[in-house]
């Protein structure tokens, strides 16, 4: 049996998939047409012309004037376009340029933006290998790793890259850091044995994978798997098959689009008939009045509206830390209802940390977090009482029988090293050790055979000790006394049992210590001299919480979002890490792993999926079919990761959230915002920011509407009655422009509003505005559109010219949706209070705008000349700013009004 011929260039059989590392190594070899002497040259040519390059595949992408006109394909922006062809046949081509301006410039945003499962496939390709040292007709050499094949020995030593997927067949002391692809924080330790055909990717102990970095030893292997046949290879396939979905705010705006499209042209299909046959108009009026009313009732500023709403929401947000890869992404943290956080690096700080240290004298605890030496070792009931030689002992074995060292950086420390071996460090110097003085003079390296290291040292006399650590278990068969109060004493095996339990029960890693003085050594240590060792006691290890992160995670629950937990970490680590940040209340939360996960289809998993806060032990595949599981239940989902493995989650995710320090450019270019400082307090933060732009949003909207609401009743009434059109075509189109760069924009700064965390997220799905806002939209177009035709015909009656008229009119409706930008400042409670003048500076700059802008429509030759506008008398303005005055006042009164109705 030979590679399969898929081009996939991974091992298979006729039956079903060859799990390699479930078969002995011998027989791997076999089945791959090869032996430890790897492959000759002439083979690996004929092998590599048969599986292709050991690289990832390029997606194929469409065109990019396809990819470029597909951002076109959105109702608003046929709305838009539709305003534009009116324009054109108007003749008027200015304004035709203008309204396709804004088309196009929301097209070549969207453009720009576009493509992050594309880039975050390519972000993948760039964690391979370069190169790879393999075995070619009997010598080693270097090639480029694009060149492996199946069946090609391949050797790895520390700090390389693996290049591709191989089962080993020869180990030395291999440790590899995965946590890129299984989202481990401690590396994994590697052997040649087989491991259950069924073990997830963390487990499989006889395999290292391409793109994983080796941490520690040496091994030679087989590659059983390149290129698309990887297990990188796969995520990446997740990748581009997990999809991504609109966003709330996308599907709102899309059937609000439609919705106001089919008002529109009913009105006008009514609007025509009656002119025609009712009041017997000319066809050319007729059609000119209908088509102003379209131009009055389209809000053609609603999408760039909603741009600049939302790019002014990237802006604030990027002060926060949360980085906007995607304009949508902004308001979609704004209703979200569960976050699915990884756990290494986000809701820990992924540097190990000794927490505990027990003895046979005391049971201590170590404050400080990671890798900064700074903190305290104290007895746990006794507050800072001093440590004493039980300590001391201890730290003397932390600090000497350890590889690891500390280099400071800044004002950080930087680890060099394993990160367990990086915490005992740490821990010795925080005990105050000092090595100097200390000499090693040989070491017996660890082996995850052993799991123990030790090394015999010797101090500034020259008096010779040996050191243990390793595993508990291991280290007590070797014990036969322990260190007391007064000195060595007998084992107390079963209480050394309780103490590891004990501390495994809280999701701690323990390692065990050990010393022999005066060892009757020769040459280096081996297991046969490591005997009648004094147990010293272990240390607690664990990937500490982030501090901010409890009090973020209480501020999400208080909020109505749920947090869950889902790492590739044990089941026991990870429910004692929820436990402390509070994601779980009660100590016996449900915890379900990848085993679990894959005995369950996926509609098994979505009648739980709500009820288990904690998923350990998951692949790739696991957290896609979790977030589908939950978006089944109409969730919007926010999806956080660091490492390659979140990528195809992170895409499906509504909300996609990677890790900017220590995330992978794979998950970055997969997400649609990136935090820039790892912090999961500053989600809380981004979902609040997010809550407000949409409240803002929503409030700009609401506060549009009437504008094209008054204008079209407006000339819907004049048609209706067989009157003279208060306003021109091209008139309309300025009251809209004027309302949208000025007002409109000055809502995208509003504050949150109090008590913004405090409410549950909104409901996916409905309209962009609810009911009660529906109707005070259209009592404002009311009132608004009232006001202004009786300040027309109340001008004409008064002899005015039909243009001074006109003016009043369009000076009217531009106060009106001044004194109702007030209005909309708050609608949740009274604008009557001193809260609806202050707090948003843009407010008032976009109040001059509007009367200059006004001022110089009125009075300027060329505008009056452009627009049918004419100069006014400082009386014409008095009566539309009293008008506008009561006009706040009664919309206030329909606010304490409507407030009373149902939200929806």
């Amino acid at each position: 049996m030979t590679t399969g011929g898929d081009g996939t260039g991974t091992l298979s059989e006729q039956d079903g998939e060859l799990r390699p590392w479930s078969r002995p190594a011998e027989d791997v070899l076999d089945r791959l047409d090869s032996s430890a002497a790897g492959l000759t040259e002439d083979e690996a040519r004929r092998r590599a012309a048969e599986h292709g390059p050991n690289l990832l595949p390029e997606a194929k992408r469409k065109p990019a004037i396809l990819r470029f006109l597909s951002h076109f394909n959105d109702t608003l922006i046929y709305i838009l376009l539709g305003a534009a062809a009116i324009k054109a046949v108007m003749a008027d081509w200015l304004d035709f340029w203008v309204i396709m301006a804004v088309a196009i410039i929301n097209a070549v945003i969207g453009y720009v933006q576009e493509g992050r499962a594309e880039k975050a496939l390519a972000g993948i390709r760039g964690m391979l290998s370069s190169t790879a040292q393999v075995r070619r007709d009997g010598a080693w050499r270097v090639v480029p790793a694009a060149e492996l094949v199946p069946g090609d020995v391949v050797r790895i030593a520390p700090g390389d890259k693996v290049p591709a997927d191989m089962r080993l067949f020869t180990s030395t002391q291999l440790r590899v850091d995965e946590a890129a692809l299984t989202g481990e924080s401690v590396p994994a330790s590697k052997g040649v044995e087989a491991v259950p055909a069924d073990a997830g990717v963390g487990d499989r102990r006889s395999m290292v994978f391409s793109g994983t970095i080796v941490a520690a030893g040496q091994a030679r292997g087989v590659v059983a798997g390149t290129g698309a046949g990887t297990e990188i290879g796969k995520i990446q396939a997740l990748v581009g098959e997990a999809g991504s979905l609109d966003t709330p705010l996308a599907k709102q705006l899309g059937d609000f689009g439609r919705v106001l499209t089919l008002v529109i042209l009913g009105m006008a299909a009514v609007m025509l008939l009656i002119g025609r046959f009712v009041h017997e108009m000319e066809f050319g009026g007729l059609i000119s009045a209908t088509i102003g009313f379209a131009v009055a009732a389209i809000p053609e500023g609603l999408p760039a509206l909603v741009t600049i709403t939302l790019a002014i929401g990237v802006q604030q947000m990027a002060r926060r830390n949360a980085i906007t890869r995607k304009l949508p992404a902004v308001e979609a943290l704004g209703s979200v209802t569960t976050v699915c956080s990884d756990k290494t690096g986000t809701l820990t700080t992924n540097e190990m940390t000794v927490r505990r240290i027990v003895t046979g004298v005391a049971t201590y605890e170590v404050e400080g977090l990671g890798y900064t030496p700074e903190g305290f070792i104290a007895p746990a009931a006794d507050g800072r009482a001093p440590t004493g030689e039980d300590v001391t002992a201890l730290l003397t074995v932390a600090s000497l029988c350890n590889d690891a060292h500390l280099v400071p950086k800044g004002e950080h420390w930087q680890l060099v090293g394993e990160p367990t071996e990086g915490a005992l460090k740490v821990v010795a110097m925080k005990g105050g050790f000092q090595s100097a003085g200390h000499t090693r003079i040989t070491v017996l390296p660890f082996d995850s055979a052993n799991k123990l290291m030790a090394t015999v040292n010797a101090d500034a006399d020259g008096t010779r000790v040996l050191l243990v650590k390793g595993a508990p278990d291991r280290l007590l068969d070797r014990s036969t006394t322990q260190l007391g109060a007064s000195g060595s004493e007998p084992l107390d095996l079963a209480h050394w049992q309780a103490v590891i339990d004990a501390l495994s029960a809280e999701g701690l890693r323990v390692l065990a210590a050990a010393r022999q003085t005066a060892p009757a050594l020769e040459q280096a240590p081996g297991l046969d001299d490591l005997w009648g060792l004094e147990f010293l006691g272990v240390f607690g290890i664990v990937d500490p919480p982030r501090p901010e992160v409890i009090a973020a995670i209480a501020d999400c629950h208080t909020a109505g979002i749920r947090v869950k937990m889902i790492t590739g970490d044990h089941a026991g680590t990870a429910a004692a890490i929820a436990r402390e940040v509070g994601i779980v209340r009660d100590g016996d939360a449900r915890v379900l792993t990848g085993a679990d996960l894959e005995a369950m289809s996926q509609e098994q998993l979505t009648a739980v999926v709500r009820d288990v806060d904690v998923y350990a032990r998951t692949s790739p595949e696991h957290k896609i079919r979790i977030v589908r599981a939950l978006q089944t239940h109409g969730e919007v989902v926010a999806m956080t990761g660091d490492g390659v493995n979140d990528a195809p989650a992170l895409t499906r995710a509504n909300v996609g959230i990677a890790m900017g320090i220590k995330g992978t450019e794979a998950t970055k270019e997969a997400a649609e915002i990136v935090l820039a400082d790892d912090n999961f307090a500053t989600i809380r933060s981004a979902i609040r920011e997010g809550r407000r732009i949409y409240d803002n949003l929503r409030k700009s909207i609401v506060f549009l509407l009437p504008t094209n609401g008054a204008q079209s009743l407006v000339i819907l009434v004049a048609v209706l009655f067989g009157l003279a059109l208060p306003l021109s075509p091209v008139q309309v189109l300025w009251v809209n422009m004027i309302t949208a760069i000025t007002l409109s924009l000055a809502l995208a700064y509003e504050p949150a509003e109090r008590g913004i965390m405090e409410r549950p997220p909104r409901k996916p799905g409905g309209s962009i505005i609810s009911l009660r806002e529906l109707a005070f939209v259209l009592s404002a177009s009311l009132l608004i559109g009232g006001v202004a035709l009786a300040v027309f015909y109340g001008a004409l009656a008064r002899g005015h010219e039909l243009d001074v008229a006109r003016t009043e009119t369009v000076l009217m409706l531009a106060l009106g949706q001044l004194a109702f930008l007030f209005n909309c400042r708050i609608l949740s409670h009274s604008s009557l209070s001193i809260d609806a003048l202050r707090g948003n500076p843009a407010v008032w700059w976009s109040a001059i705008a509007l009367i200059a802008l006004q001022l110089f429509y009125t009075y300027v030759p060329f505008m009056n000349g452009l627009f049918e506008s004419a100069p006014l008398s400082p009386a014409d303005w008095l009566l539309p700013l009293v008008l506008a005055v009561a006009l706040f006042l009664v919309l206030e009164g329909v606010k304490a009004l409507w407030r009373r109705l149902p939200a929806r």
